[in-house]
């Protein structure tokens, strides 16, 4: 029987050149510990360990013994299942078998919680007792709000503005839950008033929120950020997914395929299949392939440079795929996949060649959503629909006897308006 995993993976320990390090925007030049002059800041706004695994060569971090039991209530370990049902309609069944991690089963109704409840964790141990973050589609905000109610935190949410006015679900769910939410651009922050006053429609961007937030920490005493993507140690944390994964799996897949904001589920899922690959342990076949947004096309149209985490520039600078820190996406549907980045491993990953991206339109996603909830009975989460969608390309053109593995990083049960706008929701089949 799978158990939690005892440690998460590190894939910077079996790169095959090293991770660029992080720089600091005022001197502009990479610091020899990564962390530059940013360091006493940094400390001020982050978990002092997630700083420390942020830079860690080691290759298998310790879990926390008080996180995997937190892992056990929110209900990991987290179901494969193989999607017969979606394979009969897509009409390959017999041709073609398919299997999805199904992280939609942890309260949150996505992945986020599986670094939410370590980081927060970390903050308590620092002394905090409020902990402040960024929120696109809310999962992540939902997440940090179910992590500090089992910790006894408190938690406040930036939720893109846009995001704000239309997962209304998740809002409430979070407020529900003991936590402060407010639309970015805010009133809150000086970061939020000026873009409010060169844009009073301005309808949020991750970017914008995360400074929002971090302002926030830095406006008082015992509260630090929390991060739901990029940085390496959010990815590190989100390898529980990927772990479960190769025990769970029954055969090697042809390919692993997972939607991308700004990499956490990407990483999750793959980041064990790749090092192992990276090693020459096994996966030397499969094709690791990264579904976005054509509306935040990092990896596929962005370009590979330096460029900051955060619109404000108050984080380091980070070599990775970016759109510009200053980039604003349409208010999509999918508003988990916004984001300007991707996380600095999968951008060198991407450039390597040893993983592929694909972007998809709304309205292609939507089409791959219903099929997928038609046939297996689970609404996928829109940012989740962008994996189904690849897989129903890369399945149609399959040759027979191909294995395609995925993960569904959340459920849409709080995405209806998403849908229902898409014209997901109608009658018919």
């Amino acid at each position: 029987m799978v158990d939690v995993p005892r440690y998460w993976y590190n894939i910077v320990a079996d790169l095959p050149v090293p991770l660029p390090p992080l720089v600091d925007p005022l001197d502009d030049e990479a610091a020899g510990d990564g962390l530059g002059s940013r360091i006493g800041l940094l400390v001020r706004i982050l978990p002092s360990r997630l700083i420390d695994e942020e830079y860690t060569l080691s290759r298998l971090l310790p879990i926390p013994e008080p996180v995997r039991e937190a892992y056990r209530r929110a209900g990991r370990p987290t179901p494969l299942l193989r999607a017969e049902g979606f394979e009969r309609a897509l009409g390959v069944s017999g041709r073609v078998r398919i299997y999805y991690k199904y992280e939609g089963a942890l309260p949150t109704g996505s992945h986020k919680l599986n670094t939410a409840i370590p980081q927060v964790y970390y903050a308590k141990l620092d002394g905090a007792v409020e902990v402040a973050t960024e929120t696109g589609a809310g999962q992540w905000g939902l997440a940090v709000s179910i992590a500090a109610a089992m910790l006894g935190l408190k938690a406040v949410v930036f939720m893109t503005r846009s995001s704000y006015r239309s997962k209304k679900a998740r809002r409430i769910a979070m407020e529900t839950l003991g936590a402060t939410v407010y639309p970015s651009p805010s009133e809150v922050t000086e970061a939020g008033r000026r873009a409010l006053r060169e844009n009073p429609g301005h309808p949020g961007s991750l970017g914008l929120a995360i400074t929002e937030a971090i302002e926030y920490v830095l406006s008082g005493e015992r509260r630090r950020y929390v991060a739901g993507s990029v940085l390496e140690s959010v990815l590190t944390h989100q390898t529980v997914i990927g772990l479960e994964a190769l025990e769970q799996l029954p055969e090697e897949p042809d390919y692993m395929v997972a939607c991308v904001g700004g990499g956490s589920n990407m990483g999750g899922f793959t980041y064990p299949a790749i090092g192992m690959k990276l090693r020459g342990e096994g996966f030397e076949r499969t094709r690791f392939v990264a579904a976005e947004s054509a509306a935040a096309p990092r990896l596929s149209r962005g370009e590979y440079r330096y460029d900051g985490l955060d619109t404000g520039l108050v984080l380091p600078l980070a070599r990775m795929y970016s759109l510009g820190k200053d980039y604003v996406p349409p208010a999509i549907h999918a508003a988990g996949l916004r984001y300007h980045g991707a996380a600095p491993s999968l951008s060198l990953l991407r450039r390597l060649g040893l993983v592929e991206a694909r972007a998809y339109s709304q309205e292609e996603v939507a089409e791959a959503a219903r099929l997928f909830a038609r046939s297996e009975g689970l609404i996928p989460a829109p940012e989740s629909a962008h994996a189904v969608r690849a897989v129903v390309d890369i399945a149609r053109r399959a040759p027979e006897g191909t294995v395609i593995a995925f993960n569904l990083s959340g459920h849409g049960l709080m995405d209806t308006d998403a849908y229902e706008k898409l014209g997901v929701a109608g009658g018919g089949s």
